[in-house]
């Protein structure tokens, strides 16, 4: 059997885990706060999705229905979250706050509130920064420019609590040990700072945890909850008859509590160790005592290593090399990296499901505008950004804000469905039934920033989602969906400056370029004028009848030959304009001279 000794483990990086306390809660209370100090309750359908910790306190829970939640707290305030867009921006505003804190820019986020940050190499910095002879006098630089930026702390102890709890003797580890426990050290302490940051500018707490990779760093941050964090200690790997306390750590956890190992995956792991076919008539949880397996109990059962895991996990759908990856999570080992967020998402969509169904045309009608509001203003958030344009504050008024440009247009619109099961010959219905979807390219109207959402969500229901629902339901009434979900998908991202974009942005250039080329421009003094005419930056004599507007136009604004990387020896004809007496190929000299006639 493979042992914990043989895997190979990277410890090398430092990654912090946040996971925002009651996050929905916590958004609904910073835009009321009268309801911090009273039991609060989120409800989506029928249920309780999420409550503050007074409202658990009085006996209120997830997943709750929402008459039983009236039943236990009868003052509970139960607030509708149907519509996800206050958490969507909350969540995203929060994202940015802890990605700007890093310098690796490196932050994942997990749903709404969880938050991964690599910060390996503030980290590291900082380590370098020590004073051995006086640790518990130090200074956490948080800019590299700028060493008076920062915090004081004490770096001969961790912040917070740990696992284990006990207090780490130096002297029973490596030197590689200890080199790690110092850089936890100090990850907690950066840890403690951003989590009060998070606290004091934008009201929210949270829950953190610190380990070297995004598995244990998730789950060691679920030990001491709320508003609370816990770092887990060396040494990670056995040291003589010391167990690493990475594996004394997992091996408490149900196997279905590790990430990356699903319920179905977790099933297959359980009915082998448990030596019996599991039927479940009801959804499985990990506290039911009669179906619990640990990771202690995979690790130690007979023959198990990742061999036998390819054979109990592996066969048609299933990843290649699943068994090596499911044994290397059971031991702590993550090698994924923290993802840099993307600059455009791959898809932006909306969608609700209706237990009470829908069946006429009406109702679909109606539903269909609200998800097409949603989704209309979420591209606004999502797909927008300030176009800081040079010499655009003449041309626009300051009141009326910065100019937003789209970064990209989605291509294609997608709708999707989901009816009633079908009812079986014995009268039972399926559990489940499977989407149906069409696609259409995205029509213009909806990038209009002059109009309403509201307004364009009207004329999109009736242009486009409309004859596409007509050809996925040819029925005229009784079609029984519980879901819709309409999504715009096959970005393509539109050129920008930025060195995340693809291509550049070419209006952002023109506009740029007498800046750019102010250091090479060729200027001749008036004596240098025979009077026929000035000079242009070439030396050549300029028409004295031309206009004073064209005559004073900036010539990094003329469409010059260099502009056209043109060579007249290549077989193309050019002509030279009048006004500014450049040579342009001639298919482009209208063009040319319109440009001059506008005075641009």
């Amino acid at each position: 059997m493979q042992n914990a000794r043989s895997l190979q483990r990277d410890d090398s990086r430092i990654i912090i885990h946040f996971d925002y306390d009651c996050f929905y809660a916590s958004v609904v209370e910073n835009e009321n706060p009268a309801l911090k100090s009273v039991p609060l309750a989120i409800q989506q359908k029928q249920i309780v999705v999420t409550c503050n910790y007074e409202a658990r306190r009085r006996g209120l829970r997830k997943l709750q229905l929402i008459t039983e939640a009236k039943r236990v707290c009868p003052d509970a305030v139960i607030v509708l979250g149907e519509d996800l867009t206050r958490f969507r921006d909350a969540s995203k505003e929060l994202y940015g706050f802890l990605q700007r804190s890093v310098w690796s820019g490196r932050a994942e986020r997990l749903g709404f509130d969880e938050v991964w940050l690599d910060c390996t190499d503030m980290v590291d910095y900082n380590v370098g920064l020590l004073n051995q002879n006086d640790l518990t006098h130090s200074f956490f630089c948080l800019a590299r420019d700028d060493p008076t930026v920062g915090f004081d702390y004490d770096a001969s102890t961790v912040f917070g609590p740990t696992f284990p709890a006990h207090a780490f003797q130096r002297a029973s580890c490596t030197e590689e040990e200890a080199q790690l426990r110092q850089r936890l050290v100090v990850g907690s302490h950066l840890a403690r700072h951003l989590r009060h940051e998070l606290e004091s500018q934008k009201g929210y707490t949270s829950t953190v945890g610190i380990a070297t990779n995004k598995l244990l760093a998730k789950l060691v941050g679920n030990v001491n909850k709320p508003k609370s964090q816990t770092t887990i200690l060396p040494p990670y790997r056995p040291v003589g008859h010391v167990d690493a306390t990475v594996t004394q750590f997992l091996d408490k956890h149900d196997i279905g509590k590790i990430p990356g190992i699903g319920f179905k995956l977790a099933q297959k792991i359980r009915t082998c160790v448990l030596g019996r076919q599991l039927g479940l008539p009801q959804p499985y949880t990990c506290g039911d005592a009669k179906y619990s397996v640990t990771v202690q109990d995979v690790r130690s059962h007979s023959g198990m290593g990742p061999e036998m895991l390819e054979e109990i996990l592996g066969g048609a759908g299933s990843p290649r090399g699943i068994g090596g990856k499911v044994w290397e999570l059971i031991h702590g080992i993550d090698d994924s990296e923290v993802g840099k967020v993307k600059r455009v998402p791959s898809q932006i969509s909306q969608e609700d499901s209706y237990p009470r169904y829908l069946v006429t045309f009406a109702e679909v009608k109606k539903q269909l505008h609200t998800l097409s509001e949603r989704l209309i203003r979420r591209m606004r958030m999502d797909l927008l950004e300030d176009e800081e344009g040079e010499g655009e504050e003449e041309f626009r008024p300051r009141e009326a804000g910065p100019r937003r440009r789209w970064m990209a247009h989605p291509r294609t619109i997608r709708l999707s469905t989901r009816a009633r099961p079908a009812t079986a010959p014995d009268g039972a219905r399926q559990r489940m039934s499977n989407r149906i979807s069409r696609s259409a390219p995205m029509p213009n109207l909806v990038f209009s920033l002059v109009e309403e959402p509201s307004i364009l969500a009207d004329r999109l229901v009736e242009e486009t989602l409309v004859p596409m629902f007509r050809k996925l339901h040819h029925e005229k009434a009784g079609w029984n969906l519980n879901l819709i979900n309409v999504a715009v998908t096959n970005m393509a991202e539109t050129a920008a400056e930025s060195k995340d974009s693809q291509g550049r942005d070419i209006g952002r250039m023109f506009r740029r370029q007498d800046e750019v080329l102010k250091d090479f421009r060729v200027t001749v003094d008036s004596e240098g004028d025979d009077g026929t005419g000035s000079l242009s930056p070439r030396g050549e004599h300029l028409d004295p009848e031309i206009p004073d507007s064209i005559r004073n136009a900036p010539k990094a604004d003329c469409l010059a030959t260099d502009d056209w990387d043109f060579e007249g020896d290549d077989g193309q004809q050019a002509d030279r304009c009048e006004y500014c007496h450049y040579e342009v190929p001639s298919f482009a000299l209208a063009a040319h001279r319109r440009y001059h006639e506008l005075g641009t």
